[in-house]
Order: structure tokens, then C-alpha cells, then sequence
């Protein structure tokens, strides 16, 4: 074979094989799916978003792998109880209370409420393996943690100080359970390949999001979306639909539930980076300092916490 394609073809493989790149991509994709959220206010409505990305998805996946999912039927006749469950609480519970939340509380509460989500991982870890939380995984988890109040704060301390829990607040803690007990449980994913996986679990997230979609209708409270609203769609179904949920599954298989969860707490960061990009908002001193706390904490988290 010529050396340059087998260099070519490596490029991918390797990437695959990293579980801390797979973990930034995941991560800038899901800081952008929180900077859609808000610009899906008024857009399109939040069961419409949720309902229709993952018919997308399935229009896509289904045809593309027919003939893997015909070779792992009996697997997933013999598991479809436990992929529903992951389909529900990991697709379609998470992004459906997410949007609702992007309603009703501000860019500051949702960043630094998703900052929980690595505690809730650690936690149903343990719980569920008995994964050790070590020392210096607790002081990597803190100190990401405190990036995240940078983050969330602006760097004025007056700001957490004042924080009240709305509705959107609470929505979006329990959003972020949901999401955790997926990580947690997709470690024990059954037997078949990760694409087959993904697409029977998305199909799931399809079913179950249409009587949402059902309900918005009957209350009166969707609307057919803007042209802005289709295309909000379309990157959610591109990014945090297919390739964020890839890698993420993927960085587990890697690494564990456990340090994959660290790494969430890149979306505060990430997600007002793309703010500054894409709505022009001002970058402000506070989110270099967030961005060193945040990395350093992973790093006393991967690094130290492994010795």
C-alpha cells in the first residue's frame, strides 16, 4: 500500500483511539448545542427540536447500517428493555429538559448547573461499580468545578451570591441527572457494535419523543420553525445528536464513565467561546481563568489522580 494513504488512514484510526480528543469534540459540540438552545427560544419549540432530531436521525442511521442491524437482531430483541431505557434518559429526557429549561432561566444558571454532572457521574459510579473516588480525583473535580463558577459568575462573586432556582434551574439539575445515569449505564452497553447501538437506542429517543411532540400540539404551543429554526434542526442533528453521542460512547469505552465526566466541565467553557463567535458576545478575563481552572482540574484529575 503507498505509504502517504496508509499514513492518511492512520489519522482517523488514531483519533478514534483518543479518548481526550474524542472528549473535546464532544464537549465544543455540546457547548454548541447549549448556545442552540437559546437561539432555538421563539425558533422552534422545545418538544418540536427534540422530536424532530431524532427522526432525523433515524431517516439517516437505519439505511446506512441495515445489514449490521439485521446481523445483531437477536441481541437487540434480547436487550431492547435495557437500550430504551439509555434511549430515554440519555437522548430524549436530557435535550427535551434542556430546551424547556433554555425558556425560563438564564445562560449563567445553565452553565454552571451542567457543571454537575461530572459529581452526579462519580456518584453513580461508585454506586453502581464501586469505582474508588480517589483523593486527587475529588480535588480535580473541585477545582474544574470552581472553573465553572468562573465561568457561570463572570468572575463577580456578588453574581453567585445572588443566584436564584427557577423553574429552568431545576429543570436543568434533572436534566443533568439523566444524562449522568447514561454515562454511567452505557459502560454496560450490550454486546454489538457501537454504531448498531446507537441507532437502536436513538430509535428509542425517536418513539418516545413523539407524544411530547403530541402534546405540544394539543396544548397549542407549537409552531412550524423559523428558517433560523431549521437550521438550529440541522446541527443538532449533525453534532450533538450523531457525532458528540459517537465519541462520547466512545471516550467511555476508552477511559470509564468516571474520567470521561471530568471533561463535561469543558461545556462552560466552550459554550461562551462559541457565544463570542457566533452571538458576539464580549470575552472577558474571567473565561481565561475559567479555561485554566477547568483544564487543571483535569489534568489533577487524569494525571495525578491515575498515579
Amino acid at each position: 500500500m503507498d505509504p502517504d494513504r496508509t499514513s492518511t488512514l492512520s489519522w482517523p484510526r488514531a483519533a478514534w483511539n483518543n479518548a481526550y480528543l474524542l472528549m473535546i469534540v464532544t464537549t465544543l459540540i455540546w457547548g454548541g448545542n447549549a448556545v442552540a438552545s437559546r437561539l432555538a427560544v421563539d425558533n422552534i419549540t422545545p418538544m418540536a427540536l427534540t422530536a424532530f432530531r431524532w427522526i432525523g436521525v433515524c431517516l439517516i442511521m437505519p439505511i446506512l447500517l441495515r445489514r449490521q442491524i439485521a446481523e445483531n437482531l437477536p441481541q437487540i430483541k434480547a436487550h431492547w428493555v435495557y437500550i430504551a431505557l439509555l434511549g430515554i434518559t440519555g437522548f430524549t429526557a436530557f435535550n427535551t429538559l434542556m430546551y424547556v429549561a433554555a425558556y425560563s432561566t438564564s445562560a449563567i444558571n445553565l452553565g454552571i448547573l451542567q457543571g454537575s454532572i461530572p459529581i452526579f457521574v462519580l456518584l453513580g459510579a461508585f454506586i453502581a461499580y464501586r469505582t474508588p473516588i480517589g483523593a486527587m480525583q475529588a480535588l480535580g473535580v473541585l477545582v474544574t468545578l470552581l472553573g465553572v463558577a468562573v465561568t457561570a459568575s463572570r468572575g463577580d462573586i456578588d453574581v453567585l451570591a445572588t443566584l436564584r432556582f427557577v423553574p429552568g434551574d431545576l429543570l436543568m439539575i434533572l436534566a443533568c441527572f439523566f444524562y449522568a445515569g447514561f454515562t454511567v449505564a452505557v459502560r454496560n452497553r450490550p454486546p454489538m457494535p457501537q454504531l448498531v447501538f446507537f441507532t437502536i437506542a436513538a430509535a428509542f429517543a425517536c418513539l418516545s419523543s413523539l407524544p411530547l411532540l403530541a402534546a405540544e400540539i394539543a396544548f397549542g404551543r407549537f409552531h412550524m420553525p423559523t428558517l433560523a429554526g431549521w437550521a438550529i434542526l440541522a446541527f443538532t442533528v449533525i453534532g450533538p445528536s450523531i457525532m458528540s453521542q459517537l465519541s462520547f460512547m466512545r471516550a467511555i469505552e476508552l477511559i470509564g464513565p468516571g474520567r470521561a465526566g471530568v471533561f463535561v466541565n469543558l461545556v462552560p467553557v466552550f459554550a461562551p467561546i462559541l457565544a463570542v463567535l457566533i452571538l458576539g458576545e464580549p470575552f472577558g478575563l474571567y473565561h481565561a481563568v475559567a479555561l485554566a481552572l477547568v483544564l487543571g482540574g483535569i489534568f489533577i484529575a487524569e494525571r495525578l489522580g491515575r498515579r
